[in-house]
């Protein structure tokens, strides 16, 4: 409990300098937005290019962990998908929303709390956790909105092409072939890639504490409840007992369960504004899944990691 509370302590202290940086207006909005597609397009990419290109699954119980992350994510989209088929009430915006604050985890939190958990070990882990899970949810999430919301389906073509040209889906790939290849990173590539995501989780950090609207918390109760008990709820025991079924042990079970323990991540707001979604229900869900993560993190981390 303690050595989780000190990893998270100085996330904490990012994200709320990130919050009232933006809220006494030291920068301007336009240089928010900066600073949010810099990190989404170039830092993070970076980050994961050298962490899963330097990762030899060798050793790793990668398999085990590909199938914690599937089976958790399917489990907790069936749940909300059922949800869907049986509160027609329930409009289709608002429903993308939910889905999202119910499938997707804040990259930059799970992987800062893994590295001040286990250290470079833990970054290198959870990249391949995160690998995983970044493809599969943004496979689920463009299938959701394709389905309920603005977004219409044109044909595989243009729904793969809505895939590929994801940056995150794009630097794991990129990631995973230098890793499976033996290829590795050449020359001075990894100094470069190092220096470049190095700045990566503190901006990002920034970005999702200067992202945060408490006051859109009011009115969106139900999508915030439903959203945050699958967060907090169905997908923490769903990846504990599937880390007990598979044997998963150390820190590869660690860096899952503080995955599974996230928030939902900011980036859900930019695609609920491209593809239709309810961005007031989504800026609701994101704020107060963040705040609430303070609190929940460390109690649930105390039960299942240890």
């Amino acid at each position: 409990m303690s050595a989780f509370a000190t990893a998270l302590a100085p996330i904490m202290v990012i994200i709320c300098v990130g919050y009232g940086l933006k809220r006494a207006r030291f920068l301007a909005d336009e240089i928010w937005l900066g600073i949010e597609k810099l990190t989404y397009f170039i830092l993070f990419p970076a980050l994961l290019i050298r962490t899963l290109g330097n990762q030899s699954l060798s050793g790793t119980p990668w398999l085990p962990m590909l199938l914690v992350v599937a089976g958790t994510l399917m489990a907790s989209a069936t749940l909300l998908i059922l949800f869907k088929r049986f509160q027609s009430a329930v409009g289709n915006a608002a429903f993308t929303s939910i889905f999202q604050g119910g499938v997707r985890f804040n990259t930059y939190i799970a992987l800062a709390v893994a590295q001040g958990l286990y250290g470079s070990a833990g970054l290198a882990m959870g990249s391949i956790a995160a690998g995983f899970m970044i493809v599969l949810i943004n496979l689920l999430c463009i299938s959701v909105f394709i389905i309920w919301g603005k977004a219409e389906f044109k044909g595989v073509k243009p729904f793969i092409r809505e895939l590929i040209s994801n940056p995150l889906i794009i630097a794991c790939a990129i990631g995973w072939l230098l890793s499976l290849s033996g290829l590795g990173l050449p020359g001075i590539t990894e100094d470069i890639l190092e220096v470049i995501g190095r700045a990566a989780l503190p901006f990002g950090l920034l970005a999702v504490g200067a992202a945060l609207q408490p006051d859109a918390i009011r009115g969106h109760a139900k999508a915030i409840a439903l959203s945050s008990i699958v967060q907090f709820g169905l997908k923490p025991l769903t990846a504990a007992l599937l880390i007990f079924s598979t044997g998963i042990t150390g820190v590869a079970a660690g860096v899952l369960v503080v995955a599974f323990i996230s928030p939902t991540a900011p980036s859900a707001y930019i695609l609920a504004r491209q593809l239709g979604g309810d961005t007031a229900a989504m800026a609701s869900i994101i704020t107060f899944q963040t705040l609430l993560a303070f609190l929940t993190m460390p109690l649930i981390a105390q039960v299942l990691l240890d």
